[in-house]
Order: structure tokens, then sequence, then C-alpha cells
């Protein structure tokens, strides 16, 4: 028995898993169980983290009568259920006018109820078959706890993703009113040496109406533009902009020799590297090491990158990628809450911890294609 995925794939490369594709899993659950004489009849009760209730699949065996409206309304009672056993063991119970064999496997308990298979058969389960049932019932838990997974990541998204739209038009609107007055400074100051600065000042708007044009796009996963690209000359063209501040402080970079291909937004992508190595700089020692490490899985690439910072504190572990929360002077406190939603939009995860040899350590994981993909 194989757990599939039933994943959307979308154009957009991203993969997301909806209500349909746990109602379908289930479905195909009691289909093979229901091909298993002595099986014939098959219930499958799970809670839907996107509906946020419990919902129901049933099939029935080939050949078998559905069951009454009375009967599937007795069932859905749970008044049989007098007990509710550990997870992933197999019990009997006794069902009222019922000559056949009923048992549960039990999955788990979400929301003060309980998540379960249940069976009825004509005879009692071989040792094969009781097997067989409770393998359904783990793969079952697997994959609802992805499902879990990707509905809480999807909730974070688009939190993220209103954060952004909310800051981004905000901040519109107050860089639109400044560039008028810098336009009607350069008209007013014709001839004068202080034209040159209020010319500086309108460029340098354009400047931060251009990047927050990205944040705005960042916070729409639609807007990815997903492409195949090198992770070892992401992070070297990043350290290349950060050159002049990393001899300034004197600092040692250390990263692989070998590389790996992604599929990610390269702009995007590069704002996250961007990030977290102007982090790591900026709080790093004059004299001190920045190390970025990679470790390559056969479906993901583990992402390391660590500085001899002063290290994170408890609270900074707790809001680092909180918005508008910063320990640099000047800093806006989005850069991290940004690189976080880009990393979730890629279907990955990012988290920050404190370095083995002090200092801070920031780790990405990234789904890696697999060869011939």
């Amino acid at each position: 028995m194989t757990l599939g995925f039933y994943v959307q794939k979308l154009e957009n490369g991203s993969n997301y898993l909806n209500s349909s594709d746990i109602q379908s899993y289930c479905q195909l659950e009691s289909e093979q169980l229901t091909s298993q004489y002595p099986i014939f009849f098959a219930r499958i009760v799970y809670h839907d983290y996107l509906l946020k209730n419990h919902q129901e699949v049933i099939n029935y065996g080939q050949d078998q009568a559905p069951f009454s409206h009375k009967t599937l309304a007795y069932l859905r009672s749970e008044a049989w259920l007098t007990d509710f056993p550990p997870a992933f063991t197999l019990h009997e119970f006794k069902l009222n006018d019922f000559s056949s064999i009923s048992y549960i496997c039990p999955i788990g308990y979400k929301n003060q109820k309980p998540e379960y298979i249940q069976i009825i058969t004509h005879k009692p389960l071989s040792e094969s078959l009781q097997l067989y049932v409770k393998r359904s019932a783990m793969l079952l838990s697997k994959y609802a706890d992805i499902y879990l997974g990707y509905g809480r990541q999807k909730t974070e998204i688009q939190l993220l993703e209103d954060i952004l739209h909310r800051i981004g038009h905000q901040l519109r609107n107050s860089l639109g009113l400044i560039g008028l007055y810098a336009h009607n400074l350069c008209l007013g100051l014709e001839d004068s040496p202080w034209q040159e600065q209020a010319t500086i000042i309108g460029e340098s708007i354009q400047d931060l109406d251009t990047n927050l044009n990205e944040l705005i796009d960042c916070g729409q996963s639609i807007k990815l533009r997903v492409k195949s690209q090198d992770l070892r000359s992401l992070v070297v063209e990043s350290i290349k902009n950060l050159q002049p501040l990393i001899n300034q402080k004197q600092l040692k970079i250390l990263i692989p020799d070998t590389s790996t291909i992604l599929k990610i937004d390269k702009l995007q992508m590069k704002q996250v590297i961007d990030n977290i190595l102007s982090n790591a700089v900026h709080f790093s020692p004059n004299s001190g090491t920045i190390t970025c490490s990679w470790q390559v899985f056969q479906d993901e690439v583990l992402i390391k990158i660590s500085d001899q910072g002063p290290g994170l504190s408890q609270e900074d572990l707790q809001k680092v990628f909180t918005p508008f929360y910063s320990r640099r002077r000047g800093g806006t406190g989005l850069g991290l809450t940004i690189a976080k939603k880009i990393i979730l939009d890629h279907q990955g995860s990012i988290w920050a911890q404190a370095s083995s040899e002090s200092g801070a350590q920031f780790s990405v994981i990234l789904p890696r294609p697999r060869s011939g993909n």
C-alpha cells in the first residue's frame, strides 16, 4: 500500500493540499479495505483542519446493499463506542441489531472527538488482515499530519500576505506624498545648488517604490517565477553584494565547494539569502567567521547560515519572524518576516536557533527536484 499525496501541481510549481485531497485519500483507503474479504463495510472518521470539523467516508463491499438511514444514524451517534482504545490498535465492538462483527481502529483524538477506522465483517479477521487494517490507520494518520501541516502553512501564508499588503499600501501612500514634494522642490529650486539634493530625494523615492512593489509582489504566491537555479551561485552573488561590509569587518565567509539545483524564484530567494547574510555580517565581531553549509537529501536540501555574533535570546527565538521585531538599529523588522513568507511560498521551512559555537544559526529546508524532473 502506498501513501498517495494527491498533490495539485499549480502553474507556479507550488504544492497545495485541500479538503478534496484528504477525502479522496480516505475514499481510496475505504475501497481498499472493503476489497478484502470478509470486510463488507468501511467507515473512516477524520478531522478536516481546513473545514474545522469532522468528516466521514463510507464504502460498501461488492454486492453489499447500503445501510438504512436509521443504521447510519446509529453508527454516527457513536452510542456503541463505550470505550476509546489506544491509537492503531484493533478492537471489536458490539453493535445493536447486528449479527456481523464490528471492529474499530483509532487514529487519534481531535477537538474532543475521535478519529478512527470502523469496519464490519462477515467473520473474524485473520491476523494478516488485522495488521492490514492497523497499517491503513497508520498511513492515514501520516497523511493527516501532512495535511495538517499544509493547512497551518496555508493559514500562516495568508496572515503574512495580509500583513504585507497592509504595510505596502500604507507605505505607498506616504511615498507618493514625499515624491510629490520632492518633485515640487526640484521645480522650485531651479538654478539652485540644492536642486541636486532634491533630485536625489526624488530618485531615492523611486527606488523605494520599486522595492515596495517587490514587497507587495512577495505577498502574492501566484507571482513566483520558478526556474532551476544553482544554490552555490546564488549564495556567492549575495556575498559579493555584501563584500564592502565584509571587507570592512575583515570577516571570513566559508561556503561548500559543491552545489545543487533548486527550482525557485531567484529574485525572491536571493532576498532571503541577502537578509540572513546581512544580519550575520551586521552582528558578527571583527575578524569573525560566517559559515554557510548545505546538506542535499533525496527530496530536499537543508541550508544553514551561522555566525559568531552575540547569539539569540529566548525572546529573539520566539519573535525573530514577527513583523516589526528587530534588534538592528534602524531596522524595519520586516526582513525575516518577508524571508519566511518567501520560504513558505516555496513549500519550505525556516527557523532560527542558537549556534553551538555562540552566535546565531538560521536553517532553511527547500524542496529539491529529483533527477530527471
